[in-house]
């Protein structure tokens, strides 16, 4: 896994240590990105040095530890602690990932923890998503029918075609994808990035759904989507297994194929 880098402008300076208690044997070290965008100070690493002995297994346990405990102005987001929100999404050990579902036992060493790169900071870990909710937004990620619904019942689809839909739909927009692709680090401005194109798929293939061309008609443009390189770093960052290359390709083969 490839060490996070940051721009060689961020002048990242060493921050504050905070030592292990005294008498503590089971310690482990945690370097963890702080900046506040509203002070004038460049961005720092504060190191602290956690009882393991004392402190739940995953990551979120030790920064919630930290923030309890240790340094109550550390920031970062959390909500349900089981891999389902997204929220707690951020870099660590040089990967994107969600801090609920990452045990620091399958980490070596000491352990580096920065936000999504490549957004705007908020404040610590916390990146600003705005852009990201934006472009989800845009893919129009629900059902568009012309037909009248069925009397008294469902849209109803076949096991099958549902089955083409389970999976994409599992993507809880944690944004763990789209940060770690370099297409969108630098073209997120048009480039809609793994996230809203996996969704964007999930309507494509969702056969109770009657605007396939609209939003095939969307999608057609030299840099929404094919500003994807398949370089497959989206695939590999999913804390949930999902596949949004493959996604995207499938994409593009529906394009092609109502050209011809």
């Amino acid at each position: 896994m490839a060490e996070f880098q940051l721009p060689p402008n961020s002048r990242v300076r060493p921050g504050k240590h905070f030592p292990a208690p005294a008498g503590a044997s089971n310690v482990r070290r945690f370097s963890i990105y702080r900046y506040d965008p509203d002070s004038s100070e460049n961005p720092r690493l504060d190191t602290y040095e956690v009882d393991m002995d004392s402190c739940g297994p995953m990551v979120l346990d030790v920064l919630i530890k930290i923030k309890n405990e240790i340094d109550p102005t550390l920031t970062f987001r959390r909500s349900c602690r089981e891999g389902i929100c997204g929220s707690c999404a951020m870099n660590i050990a040089g990967g994107n990932t969600l801090a609920c579902t990452q045990a620091t036992a399958d980490l070596q060493g000491d352990i580096k923890i920065y936000p999504l790169p490549h957004m705007p900071v908020v404040k610590d870990l916390v990146p600003d998503l705005t852009n990201f909710y934006a472009q989800y937004a845009s893919i129009k990620p629900w059902l568009q029918t012309r037909t009248p619904a069925p009397p008294d019942q469902e849209r109803l689809q076949s096991k099958e075609d549902q089955e083409k839909i389970n999976t994409p739909s599992a993507c809880i927009l944690c944004a763990c994808c789209s940060t770690s692709c370099p297409s969108y680090w630098w073209n997120s401005d048009r480039y809609l990035g793994p996230a809203a194109l996996l969704a964007a798929y999930r309507w494509l293939v969702d056969s109770r759904d009657e605007a396939t061309g609209e939003r095939l008609d969307e999608l057609e443009d030299p840099f929404r989507i094919y500003r994807c390189h398949t370089i497959m770093n989206c695939t590999n960052a999913c804390p949930k297994d999902l596949n949004p290359a493959k996604a995207i390709a499938e994409t593009k083969k529906m394009l092609a194929a109502r050209s011809h």
